[in-house]
């Protein structure tokens, strides 16, 4: 089949197909023009961004390479040739109609014909929406033949648009923006077989985690958006997407036309949106296991008001519709070895118990939902979370029983004898399959005098509605196991601080490569993220990194949480601040440290701003506060220096940190509703400032919470930090650090030198040591006239002495 016949025996498709949804161009319409661009036998692929007109006449002498190249040049190479207003709708279709993307290329060798096919299959749907906008912003009456010509607005488009512009003629779409089009038409016909007239998408799974797999992105899937905050709607006529200000750049660039961004995020204003949308005792469909107790309390509330219905659909929609859906990794669950690990999960079971019995309101039973209560509980681990070694399952804990509900092929033999589950006495785990939680719950429930207990920020709706009546449910923020968790033993701590040594190593090697490259002019965002996740992998125990790097260099350092992609890398340059946010995964622990460099000469403005950043950071670390203090309560110390010139971040200030777990472990941090500070927390520290389109700065450590002396009083505690990378010198103004603060940064580069120096020698790593001994010198010399009261000097010893006793 050649070239004419292929893509005309496409547009004979189309013309067989029903008109699209909300439109007023027929698809014989679009068929006609299509028809007519191919008639003229024009392509203009070959014409310039800057308007230049010339275009070819495609010939049968022309060759398939020829051909190809041509149709090769994308949708925003159409849309650029456009702004000079001579480019009339034929040869634009034809265009849009004719060109794959760069990912869908066929190698030179491949059949071009069974190529194109492909290509203008893809391509299909990206013609069909650009049409249907077109003639709605030209109105009904604005295309009255194929040489009536479509002039595009003055607006130039640049050339390399980063986001959307869905106003412009036509709408200009990044090569990163995804189409949404089928996926919205098939959940609209599931919707309409239910009679419900909106449905709630939120970007999380069951078990209301932070980081999910690729099966349970169904916000993704439907957006394109894949940031990891977010909720979408979708009515019968309009799609939007709420996001935190975060990732508004980010959605702009994935999303197409077909959806809304609403920049307020809050349920609020997602039900003021519905009730808009939704007719009076209309219908709202929702997925119970991705609703929290407290999401589905605010909707609710909002919605019953208005007289709107909020509607359970255990059976995901979304689900149904997506045929590609990724499966259940296959991989087997692992247990961890005995070398890094304390207690037992026997020991860890009997622990809860006494919680239990302990409790005045005496519940019979636990149930836990986060991925990390189970897996912490019985020392498991798993790989179906990406970044997290997580695996799918619930536990129920009485005094009697415990039942595992896990997807029971990944379990081996040798873990079932491990957990003893050839019995059913106190302490043998009965393993049932994943999707029996809730029909084991409900049974559970109809026994007398039984009382469930569950945290409630991680357990779903589908799993609460069933604990009824009231009086048979015991309700705390977090479960009994999440708070336990939290503080780590002595052997978690011995090995968590172990961890950061090792993974110093790979993140200093890192850096003196950087010195070395980027002034090269070769490296960019991803070949540097590239680079420090493999010197991560090259250290002992390690799992892979924890999260995924944050390379981020001058204005995209400005999006707090970027990660460079083949479209949005940019070049590294000695005229630019760069930031690297990163973190590994090792058997003994987890890890998360950023820094930021300039290579060149920093502004006045940068350097304050780093140092100011710098200044909140050690005002963290070296407060004494009393046990039980809350991190909210400290949280402003890390942005008082910034607030003093007007300056702040829009972020948290810290999260807590597992042992081969989350990066991002919950309880514990800064936040409001993260439980108060006691000895043997890990949390990170990690104050920031980001000008818009400039730069951007953060300087995270982890630090663990010790207890130290004070002249008077008993139970105070400190930070003892545990992150050993020195900071850059050449953006720091010693002259705006108070003596106490220059005392603290002399005392930690103290310790990275008197920890790292052997670590590095015993790598091999001469370099690298001569790098950090530069880099870590003390500020202040030895006859410094600069005072410093006993306390502060007692404190800045602290720490080097901490370290001294555990390694």
């Amino acid at each position: 089949m050649g070239h004419m016949e292929a893509i005309t025996g496409l547009c004979t498709h189309l013309c067989r197909q029903p008109r699209p949804a909300g439109t007023h161009l027929s698809m014989r319409r679009m068929c006609g023009l299509v028809s007519w661009g191919l008639a003229s036998g024009w392509v203009t692929a070959t014409l310039r961004a800057r308007g230049e007109q010339g275009p070819h006449r495609f010939t049968a002498s022309h060759t398939d390479a020829k051909v190809l190249s041509a149709l090769t040049n994308g949708v925003q190479t159409m849309c650029r040739v456009m702004i000079g207003g001579h480019l009339d709708l034929g040869r634009a279709l034809f265009v849009v109609a004719a060109l794959p993307s760069d990912s869908a290329r066929p190698a030179p060798s491949s059949n071009p014909s069974a190529a194109l096919l492909q290509q203008l299959s893809q391509a299909r749907q990206q013609l069909c929406e650009w049409l249907c906008l077109v003639n709605m912003l030209k109105g009904h009456g604005g295309l009255h033949g194929p040489l009536a010509g479509l002039r595009s607005s003055s607006a130039a488009v640049p050339e390399r648009t980063a986001e959307r512009n869905c106003s412009a003629v036509p709408p200009y779409l990044p090569p990163t923006a995804v189409n949404s089009t089928l996926r919205l038409q098939a959940l609209r016909d599931a919707m309409r077989l239910l009679n419900i007239s909106a449905y709630i998408i939120p970007g999380t799974d069951a078990h209301l985690s932070e980081y999910i797999a690729p099966r349970d992105a169904r916000m993704a899937f439907m957006t394109g958006f894949t940031g990891s905050a977010g909720t979408a709607v979708v009515t019968q006529t309009r799609a939007a997407l709420w996001t935190d200000s975060r990732y508004w750049v980010q959605a702009e660039r994935q999303m197409n036309c077909n959806w809304e961004l609403e920049k307020d995020g809050s349920i609020s204003s997602m039900t003021e949106w519905l009730i808009q949308e939704v007719p009076d005792s209309g219908a709202i469909g929702f997925d119970p296991f991705l609703f929290s107790l407290k999401t589905h309390e605010e909707y609710s509330a909002y919605l019953a008001s208005a007289n709107r219905r909020l509607e359970s659909y255990p059976n995901n929609l979304v689900d149904s519709v997506w045929t590609s859906r990724p499966p259940i990794p296959p991989d087997n669950l692992t247990r961890l070895p005995d070398t890094v690990i304390e207690r037992t999960w026997q020991m860890k079971v009997e622990h809860i118990r006494d919680q239990m019995r302990d409790n005045p309101y005496k519940p019979t039973a636990v149930l836990l939902s986060a991925l990390d209560e189970t897996a912490w509980l019985f020392n498991l681990r798993g790989n179906d979370i990406p970044y997290n070694p997580f695996f799918y399952s619930y536990t129920m804990l009485t005094m009697q029983h415990i039942w595992l509900f896990v997807h029971k092929e990944r379990v081996t033999e040798e873990l079932l004898v491990y957990l003893n589950s050839s019995c059913e006495e106190a302490y043998c785990v009965q393993v049932r399959e994943y999707d029996e939680v809730r029909t084991s719950l409900a049974a559970y429930m109809k026994q007398p005098d039984v009382k469930v207990w569950i945290g409630t920020e991680y357990t779903n709706y589908a799993l609460y509605e069933l604990i009824t009546p009231q009086d048979q449910l015991l309700t705390s923020a977090y479960s009994p196991v999440l708070t336990t968790k939290a503080v780590k033993d002595e052997t978690e701590q011995r090995i968590l601080r172990e961890a950061h040594v090792r993974d110093a190593v790979a993140v200093i090697e890192f850096l003196v490569w950087l010195e070395k490259a980027v002034p090269l002019n070769k490296e960019t965002e991803l070949t540097a993220a590239h680079y420090v996740d493999e010197r991560r992998r090259k250290q002992m125990f390690s799992r892979g990194p924890s999260f995924e790097t944050i390379s981020a260099s001058g204005p995209n350092a400005a999006l707090a949480h970027y990660s460079p992609s083949n479209e949005t890398s940019r070049k590294l340059s000695v005229e630019e601040m760069y930031l690297v946010d990163s973190g590994g995964q090792y058997l003994d622990g987890t890890t998360d440290i950023t820094r930021t460099v300039h290579w060149g000469i920093p502004t006045e403005m940068q350097k304050e701003a780093f140092t100011r950043v710098l200044m909140g950071n050690i005002e963290i670390s070296r407060t004494i506060f009393p046990s039980g203090t809350r991190g909210s309560n400290i949280e402003m110390l890390g942005r008082r220096a910034l607030w003093e010139v007007g300056l702040n971040y829009g972020h948290g200030t810290g999260h807590g940190v597992g042992n081969y777990f989350g990066v991002h472990e919950w309880p514990v941090g800064f936040q409001s509703n993260n439980i108060p500070f006691r000895e043997g927390m890990f949390t990170s520290i990690e104050p920031g400032y980001y000008k818009e389109n400039d730069f951007g700065i953060r300087i995270e450590d982890v630090a663990v919470i010790v207890p130290t002396h004070t002249k008077y009083g008993n139970n105070y505690l400190t930070f003892d930090t545990v992150s050993l990378v020195p900071y850059d010198r050449k953006l720091i103004d010693i002259s705006l650090l108070s003596p106490q603060q220059l005392q603290w940064l002399d005392a930690y580069y103290d310790t990275i030198r008197h920890v790292m120096g052997p670590e590095l020698e015993k790598q091999g790593l001469k370099e690298e040591k001569e790098w950090m001994m530069k880099h870590t010198e003390p500020f202040q010399t030895a006859g410094s006239s600069a005072a410093v009261s006993s306390l502060s000097l007692t404190m800045a010893a602290l720490t080097t002495a901490l370290f001294h006793n555990v390694l």
